[in-house]
């Protein structure tokens, strides 16, 4: 439905993740993937959404001057704000540990931010999801790291993995935002956009 209100522009996702690639397809669109490295360093000043902002409009910018008149290029941030600290992906599986370790038996905000930019404005949205775990052991947090390997996930999990299965007792808001990508803000936007 979507693809068809979108058949004069091209999308381009700006995303190696897998998740978004797929949330991406199963809207069925019609996109193209551009990768380019970007260091995710963000002003210390800056909290809770206002960090996911800036660094999904960061990653645009490498974009910015290649992109044509009917193209929506989309790039977008995710971050676990906890404690008044964003939990970013472990470096390690000692980071890993002392994250999920922080999370258990508490509520965090998963805050994931999308911005689509085209040759003539940029627009940035944003989705935040609450998300309770119960208390997690030793054993359940090394076994999920070792099993699962959530180097590549901010705040060490991904909450339709193992972890996510035996461990959230309680959700507020959007599942796919904890995924990586609220899927009804995207389609919105986009909707808004073409309209």
């Amino acid at each position: 439905m979507l693809n068809e209100q979108l058949k004069n522009h091209q999308i381009i996702l700006a995303s190696g993740s897998p998740r978004r690639q797929l949330f991406f397809k199963e809207l069925g669109l019609d996109f193209e993937i551009r990768l380019k490295p970007i260091k995710e360093d963000y002003p210390f000043r800056l909290r809770h959404f206002e960090i996911s902002d800036y660094l999904s409009q960061l990653k645009a910018m490498p974009f910015k001057d290649e992109l044509k008149d009917h193209d929506i290029l989309i790039t977008s941030d995710t971050i676990v704000w906890h404690e008044n600290k964003a939990l970013g992906k472990p470096i390690n599986e000692t980071d890993a540990v002392n994250m999920l370790k922080s999370l258990s038996n508490k509520t965090h905000d998963v805050i994931t931010s999308v911005c689509f930019t085209t040759t003539g404005f940029q627009k940035t949205v944003n989705d935040i999801t609450k998300v309770t775990f119960k208390n997690l052991t030793d054993e359940e947090i090394l076994y999920y790291i070792k099993k699962c390997k959530p180097f590549d996930k901010a705040g060490a999990y991904g909450i339709q993995e193992w972890i996510g299965q035996i461990g959230v007792t309680k959700m507020e808001g959007s599942y796919f935002n904890v995924m990586g990508l609220p899927m009804h803000l995207v389609y919105n936007t986009l909707l808004k956009i073409v309209g």
